[in-house]
Formats: C-alpha cells, sequence, structure tokens
C-alpha cells in the first residue's frame, strides 16, 4: 500500500518501485491489451459484445476514417451520443489518428451545442439523430443551416464533416457505416501521437459563464486511469460496470481507460436506469461497480434488489459517509471514495481497498503517487499548516495542459508556483489521508460563519427517515444568507420539516441548522446533471421560488 510524506505543508506520496509508470499512449494501452489476449471480452454495452481484438480494430477502423477526412494530429473531433461501443471506438480510434476527442454533453440544449463545437474549433462531429427523446438533427439544423446543403457553413465554419449514427442523414452528413468505409483502403501512420499530446478537451460546467475546456494528454488520462484502477483492486478478468456517461471523465478515464489498463471487461449502458443497471449486474456476474448518491440510492431502493444474485467484490463512488456504507453492505462489496476534477484527469485521491472500511466511508483518501496536495487560504493563497481546513491545491503529472483558447483563465488557476487551485476545502488527517469537505462556491455565510452543504446534509442523512438531502444557503435580511433543506425519504416513512429542523438543533451548531426544510419525491425535475448529480444552482432557484424569497 500507498504511504504519504509530509514535507512541511504538503502531502506527497512517491511511486513505489514495484508499480513504476511508463509514458504511453492510446495505441500502446491498446496493443498491451490485446497482446495479453485478443479473444477476451473487453466491452459490453446495450448487448453488443467487443473482444479486446475487435476494440482495437475498431478503433483503428476509425482512425483510418478520421485521416481519409483529412484529420490530421492535433485537429478537434466532437462526439455526441449516449454510450455505445462506437463511443469507445471513436474515443480511442481519434486518439490514434492524433486527434483530440471533444465530449459533448447529451444534455446540451442547442447554444450550448453552438458553443462547445465552435469554441473547440471541431472540425468533424459523430451524432445521434436521436437520443433520449432529443432530436440532435434537428438541433444541429437550427445551429447550422447548411447541415442541408454543403459544409463548412457559415455559421460553423471549422465544422467540415458530420457523422450520424442513425438513419436522418440531411444532405452535408453522412451515415456511421459509410464514414467508416471511406478509410478502409488506407494503411494507418504509425506515430501520429505522444504521450505528451493533448487528446481529449473536456468542457466543464461554469456556474455563471460558458464551460471551459479542459485539455488533457494521453499520458495524463491513462496514468490516472491506471493509478485508481489498482488503488480500488481491478485486474484482469474482472467485470466493470460503468453506467457514467461517457462525456464526462468519470466515463473516459475513470471506465473506460480505466478498463482497458488492467484488462478489465467495461460493461455500460447508453443512460443511466436503476433496473437496467441491476440487470446489467445480475446477468454480467459484474465484480466491480461505480457510483453516487442518486445512483446508488435508486438501486438499493429498486424493488427487485433483493432477489438479485450478483458477484460485486469492489468498486467507488463520491458519495456521503452513509451511501457508503449503505451500499458497502448491500451490495456485499468495499467501496473506495474518490476525490478529483477535470482539471486532473481527473482523480487526485483515491481510498486504497485495503483501508479501514471508517476511512473509506467517510472521504479519507490518499493522492495519487506522485501527486502532491496542499491546503492553501482561499482568501490570501497562504500555504496552510498540516492538519488545517483551506482550498485544496494540487501539483504534479495528472494536470490540465490549461483550458482550450482561454489564456486568462489558465493563468488564474494555478498559481505562480504550479499549484492547480481546485476551488475546493478539504483537510489530511494524522496519516496524510485527504477529508473533502465541500465546494468553496457552495459554501455560504451565516452570521459571518462558514457553513459547508456536505457537512448538514451529512447529518440529515443520519435521520432514519431520510435517503437523500440536499443543502443551499438562501438569503436572510439579518444574517445574510441561512440554509434551506431539501430531502426525500424513504418508502414508507413520513416526516414533517419543521420535526427535521427540530431533529437537527441538538446535533449541531444554531448557525447550521436549516431555516427553511422540504420534502420532496427527488431532485430529477428541479435539476440533475447527468452524471446523476444535484444540480446546487438551479436548486437554489427552485428555493428562492419555494419559501417565497425572490
Amino acid at each position: 500500500m500507498d504511504r504519504a510524506i509530509f514535507s512541511g505543508n504538503v502531502v506527497h506520496v512517491p511511486v513505489a518501485a514495484s508499480t513504476p509508470w511508463v509514458p504511453a499512449t492510446f495505441a500502446q494501452v491498446l496493443d498491451a491489451a490485446v497482446a495479453r489476449g485478443a479473444e477476451r471480452e473487453a466491452l459490453v454495452v446495450d448487448g453488443v459484445r467487443w473482444s479486446f481484438g475487435q476494440l482495437r480494430q475498431a478503433a483503428q477502423r476509425v482512425a483510418r476514417a478520421l485521416v481519409a477526412h483529412g484529420v490530421q494530429p492535433g485537429d478537434r473531433v466532437a462526439v455526441c451520443t449516449g454510450n455505445r461501443v462506437e463511443w469507445v471506438a471513436f474515443f480511442l480510434g481519434a486518439g490514434l489518428a492524433g486527434a483530440v476527442t471533444v465530449p459533448v454533453n447529451t444534455r446540451f440544449k442547442s447554444e450550448e451545442l453552438r458553443y462547445c463545437l465552435a469554441q473547440s474549433g471541431a472540425v468533424l462531429l459523430a451524432v445521434a439523430d436521436r437520443f433520449l427523446k432529443v432530436d440532435f438533427i434537428a438541433m444541429l439544423r437550427e445551429i447550422e443551416p447548411a447541415l442541408d446543403r454543403t459544409l463548412p457553413g457559415a455559421q460553423l465554419p471549422s465544422l467540415r464533416h458530420v457523422a450520424v449514427f442513425g438513419s436522418d442523414v440531411p444532405a452535408a452528413t453522412v451515415g456511421w457505416e459509410a464514414f467508416l468505409a471511406t478509410g478502409d483502403a488506407l494503411t494507418l501512420p504509425a506515430g501520429r501521437a505522444t504521450p505528451d499530446d493533448v487528446v481529449l478537451i473536456q468542457y466543464t460546467s461554469g456556474s455563471t459563464s460558458f464551460p471551459k475546456g479542459v485539455r488533457l494528454s494521453h499520458d495524463a488520462m491513462l496514468r490516472n486511469a491506471d493509478a485508481i484502477a489498482r488503488r480500488i483492486g481491478l485486474d484482469a478478468g474482472d467485470r466493470y460496470f460503468s453506467a457514467r456517461p461517457f462525456f464526462h471523465v468519470a466515463g473516459t478515464t475513470l471506465s473506460i481507460l480505466a478498463a482497458l489498463c488492467r484488462g478489465a471487461c467495461l460493461v455500460s449502458t447508453p443512460s443511466f436506469d436503476a433496473g437496467t443497471s441491476l440487470d446489467a449486474l445480475e446477468a454480467e456476474q459484474c465484480t466491480f461497480l461505480s457510483g453516487n448518491d442518486p445512483m446508488f440510492q435508486m438501486m438499493l431502493s429498486h424493488p427487485s434488489l433483493q432477489s438479485r444474485r450478483l458477484s460485486l467484490r469492489g468498486g467507488w463512488g463520491s458519495c456521503t459517509p452513509q451511501m457508503m456504507q449503505a451500499a458497502e453492505e448491500a451490495f456485499g462489496m468495499k467501496i473506495c471514495h474518490a476525490y478529483g476534477l477535470s482539471e486532473a484527469a481527473p482523480n487526485v485521491c483515491m481510498s486504497d481497498w485495503r483501508d479501514p472500511p471508517e476511512k473509506r466511508w467517510n472521504s479519507f483518501a490518499l493522492p495519487l503517487a506522485g501527486l502532491s496536495v496542499r491546503m492553501a487560504d482561499p482568501a490570501t493563497g497562504e500555504a496552510l499548516p498540516a492538519g488545517a481546513t483551506g482550498e485544496i491545491q494540487v501539483r504534479g503529472w495528472s494536470l490540465m495542459k490549461g483550458y482550450h483558447g482561454m489564456p486568462e483563465q489558465t493563468a488564474q488557476t494555478f498559481t505562480a508556483d504550479g499549484w492547480l487551485r481546485t476551488g475546493d476545502l478539504g483537510t489530511f488527517d494524522a496519516d496524510g489521508r485527504m477529508h473533502f469537505i465541500g465546494r468553496i462556491k457552495e459554501v455560504f455565510r451565516v452570521g459571518g460563519e462558514n457553513v459547508a452543504p456536505a457537512e448538514v446534509e451529512d447529518l440529515l442523512l443520519r435521520h432514519p427517515a431520510v435517503a437523500q438531502a440536499q443543502v443551499v444557503g438562501v438569503p436572510d435580511a439579518r444574517l445574510g444568507e441561512v440554509g434551506a433543506a431539501y430531502v426525500v425519504l424513504r418508502e414508507g416513512a413520513s416526516l414533517e420539516p419543521a420535526a427535521l429542523i427540530e431533529w437537527t438543533r441538538t446535533r449541531i451548531a444554531g448557525f447550521k441548522v436549516p431555516r427553511y426544510a422540504k420534502v420532496v419525491d427527488g431532485f430529477e425535475a428541479i435539476g440533475m446533471t447527468a452524471s446523476v448529480k444535484v444540480q446546487k444552482n438551479r436548486l437554489r432557484e427552485h428555493a428562492l421560488r419555494d419559501f417565497g424569497l425572490v
């Protein structure tokens, strides 16, 4: 197991001699996986099964098609569809061709899609004609009318080619199979990418502006994937279920590449659904699982859970302590806690599957080997002593190569001495394990006192009637801000909001007690991200209306 070293106010985990990392590209990792067994199953999505040999062939075919369409090393190529085997082939194939994948969030509206394609300068787009009742072709027509004539058009002058998954293929586009066929006569040139080359631009969600495109390299993503896979105990022969959307780094690095690096089979579904996920876990005899609070809660409360014959032994999540423990006990597996952000490719800290349960459940985890982490005063930027609570700052091999086309925002995100400002609060325990407290931007001030929503949410989840909890800060004339809590109750439970507020009074400091509370059936109507996380900014807007604070 890894061991942390305190050096002044910095925690660092040395790279063990037994697990050295050799810089790599997607092509090299794919070749290594095939060498371990070309016929072994690599990917299962929506009933389609590919071996490692078939996966490499599919990726190479995409790479040849991209080259046939004039895609050069460093060009950006976008993909917009739900989880499917072709998404994986496109992602890996773009890496083989030296291109940069731009994953498009399938929940984007037309203006967000336009921004993503235009800001990235994507020269090619692979897109589903329809997904989850969204008509992406109609959306593209709205953005770029030249879709029905010839590309490129005036609105997206960089976009030269569009390949369509489905039967709605406008005049200026081509169907997916026809796109692939254009490269069948080519020989893929070798060495179109190096480990240090950018392979992904991940657009992060911004609360006050359009997203920023995080530039990640082959090596940062692969090394991160391999490191977390080792921490959770994933290995060749395992079957790893992840319904994380592939357009998110939890889907690329922590799902696709983690399985590929360790020679495990990745099992996924087009989108997350509790019943479908349990079906896949049981039918595919999955041994590993990834999830978060809503995902785990939906599966744990599914009426069919008790009748399932599951084979789980490990996994990871970013969850409250109560959910970590409940999921671990219900599924019979060891769950590791993850902390990270897109700018770090994405993982910074991950529990080890051999850590004590109370450490894993309560989000105490060591940094990945070779990374350094420190805490800094959010106001002054001054590094804080060990044990202090401050902004988490990271330095090391996994960090992004800046935001695409945004040098000023990139400069603001790094300190003068090269530390990444995460915007998150944390602290260390005596062994150097980092504990994530919450997002600085979500912290609210009650009469001058800071309140981290996660701390109040953890308490609310200890109430026997509460299944899910979310807390936001809302305006108050006297105190500046106060807390507003939303809870989903366990099946068959009843609880009045006033009783819940009273229950908290004897358990936390008065300034942390929510002023308002409401029981809801779920958070989907209020606002969930595609990775099944509650959108705090939308929840706050909802609270302003619910409690008459507009």
